[in-house]
Formats: structure tokens, C-alpha cells, sequence
């Protein structure tokens, strides 16, 4: 079912729609929208109520339909405009106020819209509130003004117009006017005048004229430009001679009339020439009958052309001018007058003028604006159209080829245009060897290189996807020329990084061994045990796990552990029965560990032991023996087969036993006895009878060997055992199942696995390997760990970036075919197993097989035959007889393709090859009084390079009598020409360019400049340079007729950087201290420094040195003194003297040096500290058998740790035996002492070194290292002692002795690869130069190798020749055989070479074919304008001024516009007054240009001179000129006095007040006005008075003159105030404060008598008005 609907309105029909099935497809249009909808009708009932009614509100109702009501409101008014009520208007014209209508629905906006079309200028409204003003103030900013703009409702189907109010039912109707602002009115401003010309005559009266031309033209109502010329009389140097003709004649010719093509014979044959004498006007014409029928037919329509042309045939015409004869005061004469001159053609053949056609608009180009951007630039859109038809003969030029336009304004509807940022690939592995120089990279292990390195990546620009984008293609997207990203910071391409080295572990020393203990003292088990000794780890590299570091343990397998021991200490001895002899002590037991901590008894497994302890209390008759001494060292630290360790311990006696009832001279002297001898227990060798011996009741001494204890010791056998352990071996797993990571960020967890690595007992002495058991369970190391699985990555690859551009034209004949290329990016390489990356990143393909271009040519058509100037026309305007003369010859022409079929002649105009062939060529019928020729020869031959062909012709028959034929310069008779020639000179060009290595052969993304995959920065090069090919006439020619490339190329040599040598490291230096810590040195000295841009050295010290220090430390106790026991006292007794009391004693001693392994070994005495050798001798005391007997004294007490002022320090002694009864008192057992700064009290402090310098790994570069420093314990005198001292005193030692370090990396520089070379900066000529640039991407540091200095390379290009069409300058103008009147100026077009600037090389001619097709040009550019010259007298326009510059329209300095303009004037020159009234006016031209700048007016004033001045207006760059200042600020050019100067002898001075003339003083009133001039004294008397000046005024008596010539004036001639004035006002004024002062001091305020009357002080006041 369909249906059609058709409405109709005022406009006839609107619309029609037709639907099918339930589809609502049609539109529906009320007849109520169709009536005209009218507001504030007023309809009247009387004069004064009238009814108003407001707009028709929108239809309303329930549905869409004609269903709607549509109101609106009415009312009654008064004439005046108020309301009243609608009583007082006649309700039968009461309008109404419903009514029916169509109710648009929603779906209806979509068939119509509004189209505006874009604004108009800004239109300057000229009145205001319906009155004109003036512009009476200057305008400050801008002007108010008003813009239109078309509004209409459209059809948006078929984009037809209908009535507006069908838009207005969906929104409102966009307005069509806006406010908006003109700049101030600009008047004309001209600039100054230029010099008076010459008198017209050289005799008699004439005229003379100065000029000046426009620079502004008027604009937004300014003021129009004055009269550009001035003229005035002026008078010859001498008079006319009598008799000369008061008037001159010139032969004038006119302008050719328009190309008309010939008439009929029979209208011909009627018609006349007429030339009108009459009108003193100039446009005087050659009249002819007019034909409408054949005038020609212009075709201005040039967008509508939609039959193109098959063939351009043209037509001859002719053309005719007038010939006159004129007066010098420009009125016309009989041609008698000219008689004198030939008479010249006024008729000549042409050819009719053809306009320019085209085609129709070609469609409009997409939009470049496809997207919404941040900038919201407008995106524009272009079409085209092609010429169908070449211009000729002056027809109308072809229109624009191409539009412009803006689209896309706003883009709120488009999409978001994409974003691209910088991505980049994954990290490259470390490589340490980049850091080495080239010498050190052959030397080294390239495999065993640890420490500071340095990754590469690549960096790529990619599109930023969207969110619609799957998550797992976000990270990779295809690859994108870099220069979307420009503006973006690249990301960094080269880090630093770093490779573990292994076993950076620093150690500390070896403790002492320890006890036997089991191997674990929770489980002790079985009688085997471990004897240990330990080591820390001081420090470990961060990338180094402690247990890669060597072992800290070291054990030795022992008999009888025992994890913890009873330790004893027993109390004082009791006697059992008396007070001395057998008793008993108490002791008290605990448990403690190995270590020496106290711990539970219940740990100790064995017995406690008993409670008491038999001891011995001496008695006083006793021997006394001293306490054990401590056990000496081990002999050997273990046991052999053929020596085991040993230790003793000593005794000496203190006192022998005493005697009862022995003889004084019976003695035994056993005291003497040596060690080691044998007897009896009590002095065996004593020879003393029963009885003797019976008398003696104390306790004999023990015998020599009871005196000293040997034991053995270490007697563990030598073979000391450890753990070992291997290098972890790789994370495994026992399923085969690896998980897979495909994310480059790596968050995903891999799976766990085990490392497994061998753990062994080796023994110490041989190194190798024993069962486990040697070896402690508890310290063995672990075997197993777990471990991350490597995680397994597959190749990850950007996706292929777009293919590159195939070319959008036709393929020329004989092309190479082109490719498209694309490229993809490696992202993260495959590891662990991953899937490999794919071999091809890089894909090249040919183009889509393009057309060919379409091969077009001209065909050239036959001339036509000679056509002339109708014989008709040239009998009536010369009145020949011959139909002769010279004519034109025409051709047609038309375009053929491939297959010679006929095409559009707009295919050769495109693709023709070759200039447009010539269609006109001028012809002559011979006459027959024409001089007559041979035809040409044919050229002579050549001989050579710069030789001349020549050829020539001959006069025939009565031409050789004739004189004008045998003019030469009219009728040549030989031609010559230049031979050709193809030798030419090759001659370079320029300067070299740089010196250029040759390319990699796979370029890589990133080099480190002399790294591990280097770029050759240095050695053999070669350098360019341009060669000029020149011909025989010095004209350049392309350079492959000289060389195959273009340059001269040599060899070239950059180089190489030689980089810093240092020699190798010294061995290190002895440790400088011989007891504590100290440094040891290592040196490297300088052999050669760095040349050329190669590493720099380190920073080396005077000696050209570089050091490298670590601490040391010197065993203090490896050099000692060895001592053994004291022998036995011995006392010198004479005779029978008891055998007591003071003796002496010796020891040995001994320098010895213990070794690593602890045994000893002695050496010279002189290795040992001599101020710190023990004595060898010492007095002793043997107490006799009834002294008191003490022990030795023990140590002293330790003084403070500061050593205070006053403190002491003590020592004591005990009582071994009491002194027999009678005998002396026991001495003191307590010792005091007061502490000494460095004498008896001594304090410690830690002492710590310097760092010692960052050591590295033996195969590292840089990077993490250690430093460290020692610690010692310095006694306050400066020496040196053990570590445990300070230990003991407990000091705080919180030094760190151990850090990490970096060495910074030698990084070298890191560039770009070089970009491909650069187009040609100049496409011929001599000055092209092609660029490649690259950048830096890490600058060097440290001891890197510097960036060379060249980033930017250049190389000359090609030297081809340039080639120009040159447009000579106008010729003069040519008027042919005529004095003044219309003619012609031409200048030619030439085709010339030159080298690239025609300026500074000239031009040379070459042939046309090099410029290319040169009717074209000529069409483009005019090669001939009509002229005329002036005849005598001729009121005429001047040549055209020079353009003036170009300016801005600005507003407060700001540009209005940004296109500028420029003008030039001619102004009207005037001959003779006589012709004034037939003078044309002056005109101006204005044309864009750019680069304007903003001008500024301002007037200017010269200096008073006799009350005037000069006035002008400047602009702002200096120019004076008329107009562009406001008239009203213009400053007055005559100064004037008020009031006026009428008194006698009086002027106006140059300030502006009235002074008297020479000799006369003035005399001022009160008011400071002139009152009169009086005559000075002395001054010149003989001067009269004006009578006029004194006429009708009374004149001052004698008297009164005397006096005045005396009077004091104040004021003088100037005006001012004279000097004395001042003088007498201060001295005044100081007198006046003297009076008062003096009055103070005089009166007396006790007295109370009233102070005389004070006269009152008066200043006489002589009318000076500044008093």
C-alpha cells in the first residue's frame, strides 16, 4: 500500500513523500504553518484604542496531526502605548486569538534545518539615533559597527529552501546581525611633497609641478585623499624669440580598438571612416557601423563548462586607431599641421580573444581534520578544477584552480584523535665489557667479568590504545614514525647495571680453639667430641648470599667431650687441732658451659665434687713454698707422631723451715741444691748425725722436682676438618609441567623448585675429602633449598606497523616499480624455553600494479592561409589600392592519445610531454614594392668548440636598386650563430665535506661508541666535494656530463682516540705500622695520556701516580719475649751465717716469633721492643726459719678509666707464715699508690683508621665494592697495645669496620645512529648541502670515553644548473611612427641559468626547452601593457609611484589583521593651464602583501622663530607626511601675547609677554602687565616714535620721564623678577628677627610695666606679584 502527499504554501509545492507497508516515511506540512504569522498588527477602532496582539504561541496538542491549537495573546492599548481595558476597542475588529494547526512532531526536525552562511564584513553604522554626527573627537579604539549573515531553512533531502517558519517549530531562528567593531577611521595619508619639476618652457611663461604619493588609503569613513600635485608659473631663462609660432604639433595616435572580426561585404562596402575633429577629449575613435549580430560572444561563466573542447581553431580579426594631430595647449589640429611625419599603420590583423575556460568543481576533498584534538584548529577540505580552455589575445585570465575551505570547525561528533607516546623494548643483558677500552677488551676474560655494566634498550613510538581494547594486546601495539611522538621526552635508552661477582665475602680473624664438646650438647652421645674454632663474616656484597662464602667453621674430632664442667673455688684453710698444720676447707662448686656461662647444675653429668678439701695451714717453723704459676703455652697446638704439646707450671720457696736445739755452726746448706737432683725427701745430701736431726721441728722443704709440673697439652691429633659445600646447582623441578609467563611486567608468579648442591668433609692437610663423621653434624651447611623456578618467556614482538605509501599517481613510462615496506620490534626475547622470536622483522613488498600514466600528444593542424586586414578597411582608413601587408597565419590543434583516437584537449593540458605548440604566427603578403629575398642557405659547417655557422640570402630583381632595401639593419643578408658544442669543464666546487666513514653493514639501533659492538668513529673516510660543470660559455650544465656522481671524492683519514695508559699495579707496599693497623699502597704511573676524544686519565697526583690504599695490622705479639722461671734465690753467706735473707735471681730471655701455626722460634733480640725486655736479674729475699713470711704482692688494683686527680690504686699481699714468737711483726699487705697520668695509671681508647679506597672484585670494572678500617687500642703515651685490652675495660665500640661502596662506572658516551642523509637544502645550484644528524643518548662519566664533537655531518650536493623564466624590465614605451598618444611597452621572457642565487651570479641565456613551456608563462605573466606618452600640452596621469610599505590595521599597537597592504598613486600633471578642465583624476591601487607593521601618528614642532614655528605630522618610522594625525591636537604655528602689545615701542617676545624693542626699559604695572617703555639711559636717542603707534595717546611730561628713567623696577625686561628683589626680601626678613630677639632680651618679665607702643614694621609693596 503507498500513498502520496502533497502541500502546497505561498511558494507552491513543499514536499512530497510516499511510504510503503507500516514504515512511516513521509512528511506533513499544516496549512496553518503556511500563514504568514504577523506580530504587533495593531487594528483601529477610533483614534485613540487600538487592538495589539503578541506571536502565535507553538501548536499544541495530545498527537501529532492537525489535531493542534495554536494561541496567542490579545489586547487594547492607547495611542500613547498604555493598557487599557478591552472595552474601550471595538470588539467587531477584535482579532482572533485561536486557532487550528498541524502539531509537528519530533521526527520532523530531522527533515529540516538551518544553513547560515558565514558573516559579512563589519559594515560601519553611520548614524545614531537618527542623527549624522561629525567627527568632532578623536576616535580612541574602534567604531561600532554591524555584520549580516544569510539565514534559511532548508530541505536537508534534496537541500532546497522552504519557509522559515518550519524551523522555528524546532528552535529558535539563529540571529542575522551581531554587533561588532571597526577600527577608528583611517583618513588618507600621502607623503611630502617632492622637489619643484623644471619650467615646462625654456622661454616665455610656463608651468612647474611637485608631486607626492598615497602611503594609506582612506578606510572606515576616514577622509579622502588631497590633491597629489601642485603646480605653479613659472618663467623661462631668456624670451621667445619674435616671431616663433606661439604653438607646437605632435602627431597623436590613439589606442587599437577591440579585435572585431570582419563583416559582411555588402555593410563593408557602406560603411564609412569618420574622424571627429570636435571634442577636445582624447578617447576620439575611429567610428563604424555596429552589428550586434556579430559582435563576439564573451563566455564569463567559468564555473559551468561541461562540454569540453575536442580542438581550439582561432579566428583573425582586425583592429583599428586613430591618428590626430595636436596643439601644444592640447586641442586638435588639421593633419596638415603634421604633415612632416609618416603616417602611421591604423590597421593591423589580430587574433580574437579566447577567455579561460574550466572544468566544473571536482568533488570536495575529505576532511584533514578526522578526529577531535586538543588544539580545536579547524580541519580544511579542497577541490579542484582544471583549465579546459588556454586564455589568448587578452581574453579574461583563468579564475582560481583551487578552494580553500574550513571544515570540521567545532568536531564535538568526531572522534578522539589518538595519542601516541614512547614504549620501549626490554632491557638487553649487562655487558660489562662495554665499559672496557679497546686495548683492555683484548686483554681481558670477557666471560669472567663482574661488577658495573650497562643495559641498552630500544625505544619506539606507539599508538596509546584505547579502552575498548582487549587488556592483553594494551602493552603491545604497532610501531609509528617516530615524529607522532616528537614534542615527547624519549625515554632513557642506556642504564647502569651491575653483574655478581662471586665469594665477595670479607672474614675475620680465627678464634682460639675451644674445649672438646660434643657435637650437640642437647644430645650428647657417645665419648667422641669437637674441638672447634670460628670465624664471622665481617661483610658480603648484597649480591652475594652468605652461604656462598668460604667456611666459618674449623673442627678437630677429641676424646671425652664434655659440654659443661664443674668449676671450683675453695675458701680459707682451718686447722683441725691448732693453729697451724692439717685442716680443712670449704669449697663451693657450679657448672658452667664450655663458653664459660653459668647454667644449671643439673647440666653437669658428673659427680659434683665434695663439699671440703684437706689443706695445710703453714706453721711457723715450716718451709713455705709460693703458689703454682699459670700454665705456660702449648708447646704445640696439636699432637704427632713425633711430637706432642707440652706446658708447665712452677714454685719457688719463699722460706726454709726453722731449727730447735741445733748448733749455730752445724748448717745444711740444700738450699743450693739444683733443680732435677734426687734424695731424700728433706735435704737428702745433708750429712747430719741421728741425733742432730731429731733437734730440728719444722717442715722441711720439698725436693727440686716438686717445684715444677709438666702436663701434656693439644694432644689432638694435627688434622683439623671442615664443610665444604659447591656452587648451588639450578632451580629444578620434579614435574615437567613449567609454568609460563607471558607478561612483561612480570607480576605473575613462577613455579617452586629445589636447589640441590654438594656438601663434603674435607680435611685441612692434604685437601681432600673424608666420610662425614670427621666433620660435626651441627655445623654441616644445608644441601637442599628452595628456589623460584625460572620463569619461561616466549618471544614477545610488536605487531607489524603499517606498510609505507605506495605513490597516489600514475606511473611514468620506464619506471622502476615501488615498494612498501613495514617493520615490527622485538619487545622480550625468549628465555627459559620460551617460543623463539620470529626470523622476519622486516617485510618489503612491491606496490600494487598502479596505472600507467596515459601517454597524450598534440596534434598540430596545417595553417591556415595568410589572413589580412579586409581590404575594405584598409581602403577607407589608407586608401591603398593592394591588398597586401602583413597579416596572421593560425593553426588549430587538438590532442590525439595512444591509439591517435581524438581526446579531450584537457589530457594534453595534463599529460602532453613537451610546450604547448604555438597557434599564431606573424605573415606577410608581399606588396609589390617590397623589398624581395632569396631564401635562406643552409648554415656553413662547423669547425669547432667557439666557432660561428653562418648563412646567408641575396636581394632579387629591382630590390637591389631600391635605397631601403639595401639597409642592412632592416633587410639582413647574413645570420650567424654559435656551433654547438659538447666539451666541457669540470671544475670543483666548495669545500670539502666532513670526513664520512663507511656504513655499518647491519645498523643497529643503539651503539656505544667503541664498546662492545662499536661504531667506527675513526680511520679510513672518504670526503666529497661538488664539481661544476661548465660549457664554452660558462653556463652550468648538469654535472653527469662531467663526472658519473657529481663529486670529487679522496680519501680521508679521521684519527683514532688514543685513550689513557697506566702501567700495571705495583706490588704492594710493606704495612706502615709494625704493630697495629697501618696501610699498605699499590701505584700505577702514567705512560701515555689520553689524544683524539679517547678516555681521559684518573685523577693522578703530582707524581702523575694513581694509588690505591688498604688497611693493614701488624701483629703486636708476633715478635715477644720469650721468659722462662726465675732460678732459686741465692744468698751470699760468709762462714756460718744462716742462710736467709736477701739474694739475687735470674731468668733467661729470649726474642721469638710465633708463627701462623703457633710454634715458636727464636730470633735476634733486635726484633723485639727493647724498652719493653724484661729484667734477666732481680734481688729476692729468703725469708729466715722465724720471719714472717708473706706471698707475693699481687697486681695493682686498675685506677679510674679517666686516671682522676687524687685516686689511688692498691695492691695486697697474704700471710703464708706467722713469725715465731719474740720475732719481728709481719710487714704491710697493703700497698698504696697515687694514679700518674702515663706513669702508674694509663687510659685507653679505640682508635679507628681511614677508609681504605672502594675495592672491587679482581674481574670487575666498577660497581659495588668494600671498604673497611681498623680498629686498635692506643694507651694514652701513644703506644699501641692489644685489642683485648680495651675489650676487658669495656669501651663502647660501635665503629662499622666494614661498607659497601660503588665505583662509578667509565661509562662512555652512548649515541644514535646517524640519520639517513637529508634531502638537498636547494633542489639546483650550488648551495645545497644534504645533513645527517645524531643525538646523544647518555653523555661520558667518569673515565668513559668522551662524545666526539661531531653530531651533525654535511656534504655539498650535486651542483645542477637552475633554471628560471626572467622577465626583463619594461621597454620604454613604443609608439610607432607617432610623436605622443598610445602605444605599447614590452619586456621579454627569457629562459636563464644560474648557480643558485641570480644575484650574486648573473643569469645566462639557455634554450626554452629547460624552463618548460613558455605560451604557459607568458599567460602568467604580462609581457606587454599599453603605454602613453604625452603630447605637449596633454593634462596626464604620472607614471605609477613606487609601492608604498606594507601596513597593518591596528588597535592600540596591536594588528587588526593579519594581512597587510600597500598602494601607489599616479598623480595628474598639468602642461598648460589652458588644458586644466580636461584632466583625468588622480587615482591610487591598493594589494595585499605580508610582513606589514603597525605606524603610529604623532605631530611634531620645530623651534620658535619670531613667534612661529613649522608644524608637521611624523610617522612613526620617521616619514613626514599628510594626514594620520587627529586635526583637532594639531599645536598652533603662531604664537600670540595676550593681551595684545599696543604700547608704543612695544613687540610680543619669544615667552609669550610684551617687551619693549631696543633701548627701552619696560615699566610693569602692579598686575605684572606692561604699563609702558621708557628710554634707557645712555642708550641710542636718535630713534623716533612711530607716529602711528603714538598717535591718539597722551605722552608722559618731562618731569615724569626724569623720574621714571630712576625708578627702581622689580621686574625685568623678561618678565621676571630681578635679583635685588630677592636680596632686600631676605635682609628684611632677617631684620625683623633680629628686632625680635633684641626686644625679648631687653624686657624683663618681673616687671610689670606695660612695654612702649611698638611701631609697626611695613613692607613697601612696589606691585611685584611674586610678592
Amino acid at each position: 500500500m503507498g500513498w502520496t502527499m502533497t502541500l502546497k504554501d505561498d511558494f507552491g509545492v513543499i514536499v512530497w513523500a510516499r511510504g510503503t507497508g507500516k514504515r512511516l516515511c513521509f512528511f506533513v506540512l499544516c496549512s496553518v504553518l503556511l500563514i504568514h504569522v504577523r506580530s504587533d498588527i495593531v487594528f483601529h477602532m477610533d483614534h485613540q484604542f487600538t487592538w495589539k496582539t503578541g506571536q502565535w504561541g507553538h501548536c499544541m496538542g495530545e498527537d501529532c496531526g492537525s489535531g493542534g491549537v495554536q494561541t496567542r495573546t490579545v489586547w487594547c492599548v492607547h495611542t500613547e502605548g498604555w493598557t487599557t481595558h478591552r472595552s474601550h476597542c471595538n470588539h467587531m475588529d477584535k482579532p482572533e486569538s485561536r486557532r487550528h494547526c498541524f502539531k509537528v512532531c519530533d521526527w520532523h526536525q530531522d527533515l529540516f534545518e538551518w544553513e547560515l552562511s558565514a558573516w559579512e564584513g563589519c559594515v560601519l553604522v553611520p548614524f545614531f539615533s537618527n542623527e549624522l554626527k561629525l567627527r568632532t573627537t578623536e576616535c580612541i579604539t574602534a567604531q561600532h559597527g554591524i555584520q549580516r549573515r544569510k539565514v534559511q531553512c532548508l530541505r536537508t533531502s534534496n537541500r532546497t529552501a522552504v519557509t522559515s517558519r518550519i524551523c522555528d517549530f524546532f528552535s529558535q531562528r539563529p540571529p542575522v546581525e551581531q554587533a561588532c567593531l571597526i577600527p577608528c577611521p583611517q583618513d588618507c595619508v600621502v607623503s611630502d611633497f617632492t622637489s619643484w619639476s623644471g619650467c615646462s618652457r625654456t622661454c616665455g611663461s610656463g608651468l612647474q609641478h611637485r608631486t607626492r604619493h598615497v602611503l594609506t588609503t582612506p578606510m572606515y569613513g576616514g577622509a579622502n585623499c588631497p590633491n597629489l600635485t601642485k603646480t605653479r608659473t613659472c618663467s623661462g631663462s631668456v624670451d621667445c624669440p619674435a616671431g616663433e609660432d606661439e604653438y607646437q604639433y605632435s602627431l597623436k595616435v590613439g589606442a587599437w580598438s577591440e579585435c572585431r572580426l570582419p563583416h559582411h561585404k555588402d555593410d563593408l562596402l557602406n560603411g564609412r571612416t569618420i574622424v571627429d575633429f570636435s571634442s577636445n577629449k582624447e578617447n576620439n575613435t575611429v567610428m563604424l557601423p555596429r552589428h550586434d549580430s556579430l559582435d563576439r560572444q564573451h563566455h564569463h561563466d567559468h564555473r559551468h563548462h561541461r562540454k569540453y573542447h575536442m580542438s581550439w581553431e582561432l579566428e583573425v580579426g582586425y583592429q583599428t586607431r586613430q591618428i590626430r594631430c595636436t596643439r601644444s595647449d592640447g586641442k586638435n589640429a588639421m593633419m596638415s599641421l603634421c604633415a612632416k611625419y609618416n603616417s602611421p599603420v591604423t590597421y593591423q590583423a589580430c587574433v580574437m580573444p579566447k577567455d579561460c575556460h574550466t572544468s566544473d568543481w571536482l568533488s570536495w576533498s575529505p576532511c584533514s581534520k578526522t578526529c577531535r584534538s586538543t588544539d580545536l584548529s579547524p580541519g580544511y577540505r579542497l577541490r579542484s578544477r582544471v583549465v579546459t580552455r588556454i586564455p589568448l589575445s587578452g581574453g579574461n585570465k583563468c579564475p582560481v584552480l583551487e578552494e580553500k575551505e574550513a571544515c570540521n570547525i567545532i568536531g564535538d561528533l568526531l572522534p578522539s584523535c589518538p595519542r601516541y607516546e614512547w614504549r620501549t623494548t626490554d632491557w638487553n643483558e649487562c655487558l660489562v665489557s662495554s665499559l672496557l677500552s679497546k686495548l683492555d677488551r683484548r686483554l681481558a676474560n670477557i666471560s669472567s667479568l663482574c661488577g658495573g655494566g650497562v643495559h641498552t634498550r630500544k625505544t619506539y613510538c606507539a599508538q596509546v590504545l584505547d579502552d575498548s581494547t582487549p587488556d592483553h594486546r594494551k602493552d603491545v601495539s604497532r610501531p609509528v614514525t617516530a615524529r607522532l611522538c616528537a614534542g615527547q621526552e624519549a625515554p632513557p635508552a642506556v642504564k647502569n647495571c651491575s653483574i655478581p661477582c662471586q665469594h665477595r665475602c670479607l672474614l675475620s680473624h680465627w678464634s682460639s680453639w675451644g674445649t672438646c664438646v660434643h657435637d650437640s650438647c642437647e644430645d650428647p652421645q657417645g665419648k667422641k667430641g669437637f674441638i672447634q674454632r670460628r670465624r664471622e663474616v665481617l661483610w658480603a656484597s648484597s649480591s652475594s648470599p652468605l652461604d656462598v662464602c668460604p667456611h666459618l667453621v674449623e673442627s678437630i674430632p677429641c676424646e671425652d667431650p664434655a659440654c659443661y664442667l664443674w668449676q671450683i673455688q675453695q675458701g680459707e684453710c682451718t686447722p683441725n687441732k691448732s693453729t697451724c698444720g692439717p685442716g680443712t676447707s670449704v669449697q663451693s662448686a657450679k657448672c658452667i658451659s664450655a663458653e664459660g656461662e653459668d647454667v644449671p647444675t643439673t647440666y653437669c653429668t658428673e659427680n659434683p665434687p665434695p663439699t671440703q678439701a684437706p689443706c695445710e695451714v703453714v706453721c711457723p717453723a715450716d718451709c713455705v713454698l709460693s703458689l703454682w704459676s699459670s700454665w705456660s703455652p702449648c708447646s704445640h697446638s696439636c699432637a704427632s707422631k713425633t711430637a706432642e704439646g707440652r706446658q708447665s707450671r712452677t714454685r719457688t720457696v719463699l722460706a726454709l723451715p726453722g731449727k730447735v736445739g741445733l748448733n749455730a755452726g752445724v748448717h745444711c746448706k740444700c738450699l743450693s741444691l739444683s733443680q732435677g737432683q734426687t734424695g731424700n725427701r728433706m735435704f737428702p745430701r745433708c750429712k747430719v748425725s741421728r741425733a742432730q736431726r731429731e733437734h730440728i721441728d719444722g717442715k722441711e722443704c720439698p725436693g727440686a722436682p716438686a717445684l715444677e709440673e709438666w702436663r701434656v697439652c693439644n694432644d689432638h691429633p694435627c688434622l683439623v676438618f671442615y664443610w665444604e659445600a659447591s656452587i648451588w646447582g639450578p632451580c629444578i623441578n620434579d614435574s615437567a609441567d613449567y609454568n609460563r609467563t607471558y607478561f612483561r611486567n612480570g607480576t605473575a608468579t613462577c613455579a617452586m623448585g629445589v636447589q640441590i648442591r654438594k656438601v663434603t668433609c674435607m680435611k685441612m692437610v692434604n685437601g681432600g675429602s673424608v666420610v662425614s663423621k670427621r666433620c660435626p653434624d651441627s655445623a654441616r651447611p644445608v644441601a637442599i633449598r628452595p628456589c623460584v623456578l625460572p620463569c619461561v618467556k616466549d618471544c614477545i614482538v610488536t605487531p607489524f606497523s603499517e606498510w609505507t605509501a605506495c605513490p597516489s599517481t600514475c606511473m611514468p613510462e620506464n619506471a622502476t616499480s615501488a615498494t612498501q615496506s613495514r617493520y615490527r620490534t622485538i619487545i622480550q626475547k625468549s628465555a627459559n624455553g620460551g617460543q623463539e622470536c620470529p626470523d622476519t622483522l622486516y617485510e618489503e613488498r612491491d606496490c600494487e600494479s598502479l596505472r600507467s600514466c596515459p601517454i597524450y600528444r598534440w596534434r598540430i593542424h596545417k595553417w591556415h592561409a595568410c589572413t589580412l586586414v579586409p581590404e575594405s578597411i584598409q581602403r577607407s582608413l589608407s586608401g591603398k589600392a593592394e591588398s597586401c601587408g602583413n597579416g596572421l597565419e593560425t593553426r588549430g590543434l587538438s590532442c590525439v592519445g595512444e591509439d591517435d583516437e581524438a581526446a579531450n584537449l584537457t589530457e594534453c593540458l595534463r599529460w602532453a610531454t613537451g610546450p604547448l605548440p604555438t597557434q599564431i604566427r606573424a605573415c606577410r603578403v608581399p606588396c609589390k614594392d617590397d623589398c624581395t629575398l632569396t631564401a635562406w642557405s643552409k648554415f656553413s659547417e662547423c669547425t669547432g668548440c667557439g666557432g660561428f655557422q653562418s648563412r646567408k640570402r641575396s636581394l632579387t630583381g629591382r630590390s637591389k636598386k631600391k635605397e631601403h632595401c639595401l639597409n642592412e639593419a632592416l633587410y639582413p643578408l647574413e645570420e650567424k650563430e654559435p656551433c654547438p658544442c659538447e666539451e666541457y669543464l669540470s671544475q670543483p666546487f666548495g669545500n670539502w665535506s666532513d670526513c664520512i666513514l663507511r656504513e655499518p653493514s647491519t645498523p643497529g639501533s643503539l651503539h656505544i661508541w667503541m664498546s662492545h659492538q662499536e661504531v667506527k668513529e675513526c680511520g679510513q673516510g672518504l670526503r666529497y666535494r661538488a664539481v661544476a660543470c661548465i660549457d664554452q660559455q660558462e653556463r652550468l650544465v648538469q654535472p653527469t656530463l662531467c663526472t658519473e656522481t657529481g663529486y670529487t671524492v679522496e680519501l680521508c683519514h679521521i684519527p683514532c682516540p688514543l685513550d689513557c695508559k697506566l702501567s700495571d699495579w705495583s706490588a704492594w707496599s710493606p704495612c706502615s705500622s709494625s704493630c697495629g693497623p697501618g696501610l699498605k699502597v699499590r701505584s700505577k704511573w702514567l705512560r701515555e695520556k689520553a689524544f683524539n676524544g679517547g678516555r681521559p686519565c684518573p685523577k693522578l697526583d703530582l707524581k702523575n701516580q694513581v694509588n690505591e690504599a688498604v688497611p693493614c695490622h701488624s701483629e703486636c705479639s708476633k715478635y715477644q719475649w720469650k721468659i722462662e722461671p726465675w732460678s732459686i734465690c741465692t744468698i751470699n753467706t760468709v762462714g756460718d751465717s744462716p742462710s736467709c735473707g736477701e739474694g739475687v735471681q735470674s731468668r733467661k730471655i729470649r726474642c721469638v716469633k710465633t708463627g701462623t701455626s703457633g710454634e715458636v722460634s727464636t730470633v735476634e733480640d733486635s726484633q723485639c721492643d727493647q724498652e719493653e725486655m724484661p729484667p734477666r736479674a732481680q734481688v729476692c729475699f729468703l725469708a729466715c726459719h722465724n720471719d714472717c713470711v708473706l706471698s707475693p704482692w699481687e697486681p695493682w688494683s686498675n685506677c679510674p678509666l679517666q686516671c682522676d686527680r687524687g685516686s689511688e690504686r692498691n695492691r695486697s699481699r697474704h700471710i703464708l707464715r706467722l713469725p715465731a714468737v719474740g720475732s719481728a711483726t709481719c710487714p704491710e699487705i697493703v700497698q698504696s699508690e697515687s694514679c700518674i697520668l702515663n706513669s702508674s695509671c694509663f687510659t685507653y681508647q679505640y682508635r679507628v683508621s681511614e677508609w681504605s679506597t672502594c675495592r672491587l672484585s679482581e674481574n670487575a670494572i666498577c660497581g659495588g665494592g668494600v671498604r673497611q678500617r681498623l680498629l686498635d687500642c692506643s694507651r694514652s703515651d701513644g703506644k699501641i697495645v692489644d685489642l683485648q685490652k680495651c675489650e676487658q675495660l669495656g669501651l663502647i665500640k660501635d665503629w662499622k669496620l666494614v661498607e659497601s661502596c660503588v665505583v662509578d662506572c667509565p661509562v662512555s658516551c652512548v649515541l644514535s645512529d646517524w640519520s639517513p642523509w637529508g634531502q638537498c637544502s636547494h633542489t639546483c645550484g650550488s648551495q645545497g648541502q644534504s645533513v645527517r644528524t645524531r643525538r646523544t643518548l647518555r653523555e661520558a662519566h667518569e673515565e668513559g670515553r668522551p662524545c666526539p664533537n661531531q653530531l651533525i655531518q654535511t656534504r655539498p650536493c650535486p651542483i645542477s644548473p637552475c633554471y628560471m623564466w626572467l622577465l626583463s624590465d619594461w621597454s620604454p614605451c613604443a609608439i610607432e611612427g607617432a610623436d605622443c598618444g598610445e602605444g605599447l611597452r614590452r619586456r621579454n621572457l627569457s629562459c636563464v641559468t644560474h648557480k643558485g642565487n641570480p644575484t650574486v651570479s648573473p643569469p645566462l641565456p639557455v634554450a626554452e626547452k629547460f624552463c618548460g613551456e613558455k605560451l604557459r608563462q607568458e599567460i602568467q605573466q604580462d609581457v606587454e601593457q599599453p603605454c602613453f606618452v604625452p603630447c605637449q600640452g596633454d593634462c596626464h596621469l604620472a607614471e605609477w609611484s613606487s609601492w608604498s610599505s606594507c601596513q597593518l590595521t591596528c588597535v592600540e599597537g596591536r594588528s587588526f589583521e593579519s594581512t597587510g597592504r600597500q598602494t601607489r598613486s599616479r598623480a595628474v600633471i598639468i602642461q598648460v593651464t589652458e588644458n586644466q578642465d580636461s584632466c583625468p583624476q588622480q587615482v591610487f591601487e591598493t594589494q595585499p602583501c605580508k610582513g606589514g607593521q603597525c605606524y603610529s601618528y604623532q605631530w611634531r614642532t620645530g623651534e620658535w622663530n619670531n613667534n612661529e614655528r613649522a608644524v608637521w605630522c611624523q610617522r612613526s618610522d620617521g616619514v613626514i607626511v599628510t594626514g594620520g594625525c587627529f586635526p583637532q591636537k594639531r599645536p598652533s604655528m603662531i604664537r600670540h601675547c595676550h593681551p595684545p602689545c599696543t604700547k608704543p615701542f612695544s613687540h610680543c617676545t619669544s615667552s609669550g609677554v610684551c617687551g619693549c624693542e631696543k633701548g627701552y626699559t619696560e615699566v610693569m604695572t602692579t598686575h605684572g602687565f606692561l604699563d609702558y617703555c621708557t628710554r634707557t639711559p645712555g642708550a641710542d636717542t636718535n630713534k623716533k616714535a612711530d607716529v602711528k603707534t603714538n598717535s591718539g595717546r597722551l605722552k608722559p611730561s618731562r618731569a615724569r620721564d626724569r623720574l621714571t628713567e630712576w625708578t627702581l623696577r622689580p621686574v625685568g625686561p623678561d618678565g621676571g623678577v630681578k635679583l635685588w628683589v630677592y636680596a632686600v626680601t631676605v635682609v628684611g626678613f632677617i631684620l625683623i628677627l633680629f628686632i625680635i630677639a633684641f626686644s625679648f632680651l631687653v624686657c624683663k618679665p618681673a616687671k610689670m610695666t606695660t612695654p612702649p607702643p611698638q611701631k609697626p614694621l611695613t613692607l613697601a609693596y612696589d606691585g611685584d606679584i611674586d610678592m
